[in-house]
């Protein structure tokens, strides 16, 4: 992350003045780089201070709206997919037939031999990672850290303390899998891009303020 961030600072200095604003945004649109560090980059490079952060926040909340609006759309699909398939099953269970139109299977016609068998001991483990052979992968600690803010702080307070823990960009998936609605998505993560953009910049103004007093 630190070359890619030398990376982005070099080329801002480099480029004439009139393409450093895009440069700025085009870091500010990377997960761990976001409109935060990319405004310093900006201001280090010699930008102006106001234009540094705005082109590093643009390009953040450009990168977000495009991943919760695909986010949102491919929940849909799902959600809507997973509501045909109740739906056939309901209707089949009600004509008795099954999904495919095949007679529903008569229960009491299974002798005991044919029952299935118990549970072997520790099959709950394996159930608790999703299906056999699929583990699920635990959450890492920025994930959890920003799950715990969410369930106790809601959607603003987990959006205005999200970047401590994961970047935008993550946090943004993880609200659109919840359900959240996008408009809601959209404007906390904004408030949030913007106000932490504001302060780094701040801070990297006043720093080298500092070092070239």
């Amino acid at each position: 992350m630190n070359t890619l961030i030398e990376f982005f600072q070099g080329l801002a200095a480099q480029v004439p003045d009139l393409l450093q604003p895009f440069i700025i945004a085009a870091a500010g649109a990377i997960p761990f780089i976001e409109g935060e560090v990319s405004s310093i980059i900006g201001v280090w490079a010699g930008m102006n201070p106001v234009l540094a952060g705005v082109a590093g926040a643009i390009g953040n909340l450009v990168c977000v709206t495009v991943i919760v609006a695909l986010g949102a759309r491919a929940r849909r699909a799902v959600v809507a997919r997973q509501s045909r398939k109740r739906e056939l099953v309901s209707t089949g269970s009600a004509t008795g037939t099954g999904a495919a139109g095949l007679p529903a299977e008569d229960p009491s016609a299974h002798t005991p031999a044919e029952a299935a068998p118990p549970l072997a001991e520790g099959a709950d483990d394996v159930q608790g990672h999703g299906r056999l052979g699929e583990e699920t992968k635990p959450d890492s600690k920025g994930r959890a850290k920003f799950k715990r803010f969410l369930t106790r702080f809601g959607v603003p307070g987990a959006s205005l303390l999200g970047p401590l823990a994961i970047p935008t960009q993550i946090t943004s998936t993880i609200l659109v899998s919840a359900g959240v609605k996008t408009s809601w998505i959209l404007l906390w993560q904004g408030i949030a891009v913007i106000a932490w953009t504001t302060l780094t910049t701040l801070i990297a103004t006043g720093s080298l303020a500092l070092l070239a007093g």
